[in-house]
């Protein structure tokens, strides 16, 4: 069976980004494993350098950026962003964010010491006050070639089906400025660094007939 979308093309990410990326990935992976005084003064410079070319793409603060990748401990690997799908009589939930006053599907950074199906009910939870079981493994995509902005972290998305326990009623927590469902044609502008109309599709297309496969790229 085919997908039901497409990925779009692995250069959507600009350039100087994909520069800055493997050079912190090559600076922090020396960083972890180098032990000689002149080879880790040596990533600490290719650090500085990734984060001039990102600074100089992005019109940011070169130390700030600095700072962002210094924070990485160990061995490079993607971060994983989780998104909870909860529909209920063809309505999906949707959160306002409040740093760019976009809608998204519940979710976020994935903590350590827990899976991803937790990460989604913990998110949902504080985000609409809303206790959810998650079903099915949506899709796992890789953040860019979905058609998302930019961003300094590679990651993966993980959707998830997820089912409401109980009957309480979706209000916004303390990151969200509202919580409510909505047909899906009646979208309210969404959060692009978050979601995407053709993710949100997915969902329901997965909700309509829950055989279809996990979706990957």
């Amino acid at each position: 069976m085919a997908p039901l979308s497409e990925p779009a093309d692995a250069s959507v990410s600009p350039r100087w980004l994909q520069w800055s990326r493997r050079l912190q990935s090559v600076a922090q992976a020396g960083l972890t494993h180098a032990r000689d005084p002149f080879d880790l003064e040596r990533y600490r410079d290719v650090r500085r350098i990734a984060a001039e070319i990102a600074a100089a793409g992005s019109d940011g603060n070169v130390d700030a950026i600095q700072g962002f990748f210094a924070s990485e401990r160990g061995y490079p690997t993607p971060k994983v962003d989780v998104r909870a799908a909860v529909i209920v009589q063809e309505r999906i939930l949707l959160v306002k964010e409040r740093d760019d006053g976009g809608w998204s599907l519940p979710g976020g950074w994935a903590d350590v010491g827990e899976s991803a199906g937790e990460a989604a009910v913990r998110e949902t939870l504080e985000e609409t006050g809303v206790e959810v079981r998650p079903e099915k493994v949506i899709a796992l995509y890789e953040r860019e070639r979905r058609g998302h902005p930019p961003h300094p972290e590679f990651s993966y998305k993980v959707f998830f089906a997820c089912r409401i326990c109980g009957d309480r009623k979706p209000h916004p927590g303390p990151e969200t400025l509202d919580a409510t469902f909505f047909a899906p044609d009646a979208l309210p502008p969404l959060s692009a660094a978050r979601v995407t109309t053709q993710e949100v599709a997915v969902a329901f297309a997965h909700h309509r007939n829950p055989q279809l496969p996990t979706e990957f790229d």
